[in-house]
């Protein structure tokens, strides 16, 4: 029997990761040699302006750009991050703000191009028609695809100061953080009623806000789309052995046509937000891995 091929791996840590890193799911033709990044976030520059990966995890508004600027990224039907987000917009409990009265307030976020930013504009425009330039954007990053350029109502560089501190300092009104969000009673969400807003948007639209993906180097695609397509599908056997709640929504989605929507509407997000040089529709976002998986 030939050797298995292997796989340069990034994927975090997830219920439905841990069999492919505890060897409880594996393939006799594809081995997944799991490199840890840590935050994961740090694993997206690379990947898109080098390929340093054959298989990454990748947060969807980057992989949406890497479409767009030619990188060379195979976006995979398989998400293996979602949560929903209005609740990842804070102020400080001593300078509430009414989410319907931003228009003009400064906003700090880790980088204009976080999918939780993208998520959180698109909400504040559904719920509250505030339109992404009615704000003043502040951020530390920038974006992972290097030929992005922030627009022109983003101000990047916030000093050494972290995020909770420009907002105990007075110097942002608001600011979006993800899995960080801080414990305890000094911040308060922004959006009162964010997990009601966001059950009528699941059951609405019928998937969790959409926030990692998977995808391939072009470069092991070309050279051995067979294993891109063993790993889909180790992928998919993890994510199957994973227990979900009946009714409930999952934080994971495989398969193209539960996928098409999803990314359909996310780039009409991108688009206001001006964070995608011209509009992308599902068939050439996920052309390449048509043609590997079939």
């Amino acid at each position: 029997m030939p050797e298995p091929t292997t796989l340069r791996t990034v994927l975090a840590d997830y219920p439905h990761t841990k069999p492919l890193k505890n060897g409880e799911v594996t393939s006799p033709s594809v081995e997944l040699d799991f490199t840890a990044v840590s935050p994961v976030h740090k694993a997206f520059a690379p990947m898109v302006r080098d390929e340093a990966y054959d298989l990454s995890e990748l947060a969807i508004v980057t992989a949406l750009q890497a479409i767009a600027y030619g990188r060379p990224v195979v976006l995979l039907p398989a998400v293996v991050a979602s949560r929903f987000q209005r609740g990842c917009l804070i102020a400080h409990a001593s300078r509430p703000v009414d989410p319907a009265a931003l228009k003009g307030k400064r906003i700090g976020v880790r980088a204009f191009t976080q999918t939780t930013g993208m998520w959180v504009r698109a909400h504040l425009t559904e719920d509250f028609g505030l339109a992404s330039r009615d704000i003043h954007w502040l951020t530390r990053d920038g974006a992972h695809v290097a030929e992005y350029q922030d627009p022109d109502f983003v101000e990047h560089g916030v000093g050494d100061a972290s995020l909770p501190d420009l907002l105990r300092e007075g110097r942002i009104d608001a600011t979006i953080l993800g899995n960080d969000l801080p414990e305890g009673d000094e911040f308060v969400r922004v959006i009162p009623d964010a997990a009601t807003r966001d059950e009528q948007w699941w059951r609405e639209h019928g998937f969790m806000p959409i926030n990692h993906m998977v995808v391939a180097g072009e470069s092991v695609s070309r050279r051995d789309p067979g294993a891109v397509r063993e790993a889909y599908e180790l992928l998919r056997r993890a994510d199957a052995t994973v227990e979900q709640p009946a009714g409930a929504p999952v934080p994971t989605v495989f398969g193209f046509e539960r996928l098409s929507g999803p990314i359909e509407l996310i780039v009409d997000a991108c688009l206001e937000q001006g964070l995608l040089p011209r509009r992308l529709d599902a068939d050439e976002v996920f052309a390449p891995a048509r043609r590997i998986l079939g």
